[in-house]
């Protein structure tokens, strides 16, 4: 179920991040409340970069702590107006935040490694998946990105971030077309580089 912020009549160049692990440091324990939602060092600045070049930035992340119990909506809301304000003071933007409430045990659509918020947010924005750079922290969502026909990658933050060299070379074998980056801003780095709009306007 997604909070959104935009209002264009034409389809936006869109990036889909994962939250925990790439925009924020990832918790065991989920992010109950605005002061354990800590910015990853450069992440805030990435995404203000990426919209000054005129890319859209929506999330899209599981909080199966909402179906199991442990955090109530209220508490994620929350969460994510102190990340807009945060992102806001960095002059940036998420433009949605899509979220899968749902347990495991639930076996809904929506929950990544399933493809149903990636779909949801094609049909929202009126956007070709295959033109839609998708960023993760876990195998699990490259697989995710791949199934839903985005291009998949994957930052070295988060639950990736302790990956050795031989599981990084076999998720390229695993995940075919995968770029692995160090951290957001190398992504960001990385896309502005190779995206020729932004080419002939920084030309």
């Amino acid at each position: 179920m997604p909070t959104s912020r935009h209002t264009a009549n034409q389809a936006p160049r869109l990036i889909i991040l994962g939250r925990d692990g790439i925009l924020n440091r990832f918790r065991e324990g989920h992010v109950k409340d605005p002061a354990e939602w800590e910015s990853l060092p450069g992440a805030l600045e990435a995404v203000a970069k990426l919209n000054h070049a005129g890319w859209h930035v929506v999330i899209a992340t599981n909080q199966g702590g909402i179906g199991r119990g442990l955090v109530d909506m209220a508490s994620v809301n929350a969460v994510h107006l102190h990340m807009m304000k945060l992102l806001a003071s960095k002059g940036g933007r998420i433009d949605a935040v899509f979220f899968c409430p749902h347990a495991p045990e639930e076996h809904c659509d929506c929950r990544k490694p399933g493809v149903g918020m990636m779909k949801d947010i094609a049909r929202r924005y009126g956007v070709d998946l295959a033109t839609v750079p998708m960023v993760a922290d876990t195998p699990r969502d490259l697989g995710a990105a791949i199934a839903a026909g985005c291009k998949p990658h994957l930052v070295r933050t988060g639950r990736a971030a302790h990956a050795s060299a031989d599981e990084l070379a076999q998720w390229r074998v695993d995940y075919p077309g995968a770029h692995i980056h160090d951290h957001l801003a190398a992504f960001a780095e990385h896309l502005l580089r190779r995206d020729p709009a932004t080419a002939f306007s920084r030309a």
